[in-house]
């Protein structure tokens, strides 16, 4: 829901006859599946839509539900699943199954609970960048409704949280246990439910539970070297949700209008500015940089601080030989040998890429396998099993009680 919020509270705003709108998000999610965790659709009381949450497979049930909701001011949940059985039913061709929470939401003022949305309740998200960290949970079992925003999740203190979990949870839930649960989750960024322990009889035979989306700001992807295989990674990194930086040594290559397109250009000496940036903290697990110069004078240096540092992706461009030659300086640099497996160089997967469009394919292919944890790429076709996961859970154990979850690279 948090990427269509900024869509959703403006067609509220322009809406003349006070009729709610119904968002409905995917809260959890099993097998093989088109969308991941969080991904919502708004639907108009006209039928017009915004978003999609299967490509087709379930959208008209789905807005079925959203009518419903609309006209009735409360929330329901879906079980849409494979249709093995019944060949008109309406399921999911991929094989897997989703849980879908219909929410009518209202352009009013902020209400602490209960089963509508209000875009008083959502406001404090508004205008916000969509690579911005922001943060929604809302209670989804029968027994509750409403809503907990949460601008900065990497930041959240316990206060904030308990704060708006009273109103949401009310009495016989363990409140300060829900927050300790819920705040190392929010700053690692993940989307899932959260079922909750309570003193009090479940409501209608289900515990209290959050659905829980964190998005953290966006990872840096830092790309040195401004030459056309730099210009041509750029919007392929930003298509990945990264924010992009172009570093050169060189005001004549850097300040070409071409790089502009880049979130920001700096022009410094690469292992200077990328020292500075780990220093003040701006590079870290999430990061991904990708030494595109091509020449050992930048090369070295730059890859020898690289080395020292914790980053999701490190790669270099060059041929076999030019790699052959500048492992040879690396370890004369005084880099340890087994630091040097985590270096993907020659750079990229071996696509049979040649454009530096086609290279930048390659680099990108090689960070999402690395990402996905896969140390070989081979066709879908060969292989078995689910296409599409619910999530990757690599980022540490989560709480027994965390259920269907998706992190957010």
């Amino acid at each position: 829901m948090l990427d269509l919020l900024d869509s959703l509270l403006a067609l509220l705003a322009e809406s003349g006859d006070g009729r709610p709108y119904a968002v409905a998000t995917i809260v959890g999610a099993t097998g093989s599946v088109p969308r991941a965790l969080g991904t919502s659709m708004l639907v108009s009381p006209d039928g017009a839509l915004t978003g999609s949450l299967s490509s087709g497979c379930i959208e008209g049930a789905v807005v079925e539900a959203a009518f419903e909701a609309i006209a009735s001011g409360e929330s329901s949940r879906r079980h849409f699943g494979y249709p093995d059985s019944d060949a008109l039913a309406v399921g999911l061709t991929c094989g897997g199954s989703l849980e879908v929470l219909v929410q009518p939401v209202s352009a009013g003022e902020r209400t602490p609970a209960g089963p509508m949305l209000t875009a008083g309740a959502l406001a404090a998200l508004a205008g916000r960048s969509p690579m911005a960290a922001a943060a929604l949970i809302r209670r989804i079992d029968a027994g509750g409704g409403g809503v907990v925003v949460v601008s900065e999740p990497q930041n959240v203190q316990p206060e904030s949280i308990i704060t708006g979990l009273t109103a949401m949870l009310g009495e016989g839930v363990a409140v300060q246990t829900a927050a300790a649960q819920l705040i190392p989750l929010l700053r690692a960024g993940w989307n899932g439910q959260l079922r909750l322990t309570t003193d009090s009889a479940d409501c209608c035979g289900e515990p209290p539970t959050l659905f829980v989306e964190s998005r953290l700001s966006a990872p840096r992807f830092l790309v040195f070297g401004a030459n056309d295989f730099g210009a041509a990674l750029l919007p392929a990194a930003q298509l990945l949700g990264y924010h992009v930086t172009l570093c050169d040594a060189r005001p004549a290559f850097s300040g070409q209008p071409r790089f502009d397109r880049a979130d920001e250009v700096v022009t410094s000496w690469p292992d200077r500015y990328l020292r500075t940036e780990a220093a003040a903290g701006r590079v870290d697990g999430r990061s991904v940089i990708c030494v595109l110069t091509h020449d050992p004078k930048f090369d070295i240096p730059l890859l020898t601080a690289a080395l020292d540092l914790d980053v999701a992706y490190l790669g270099a461009m060059g041929s076999r030989r030019s790699h052959a030659q500048r492992t040879e300086a690396l370890l004369d640099a005084g880099v340890p040998p087994a630091r040097l497996d985590r270096l993907h160089s020659p750079i990229g997967l071996d696509l049979g890429a040649v454009t530096p469009a086609e290279v930048a394919v390659s680099i990108t292919a090689e960070i999402l396998a690395t990402r996905a944890g896969k140390r070989s790429a081979s066709p879908l076709r060969h292989g078995a099993g689910p296409i599409h996961g619910a999530g990757r859970v690599d980022d540490g154990p989560l709480p027994a009680a965390f259920v269907h979850a998706t992190a957010h690279h």
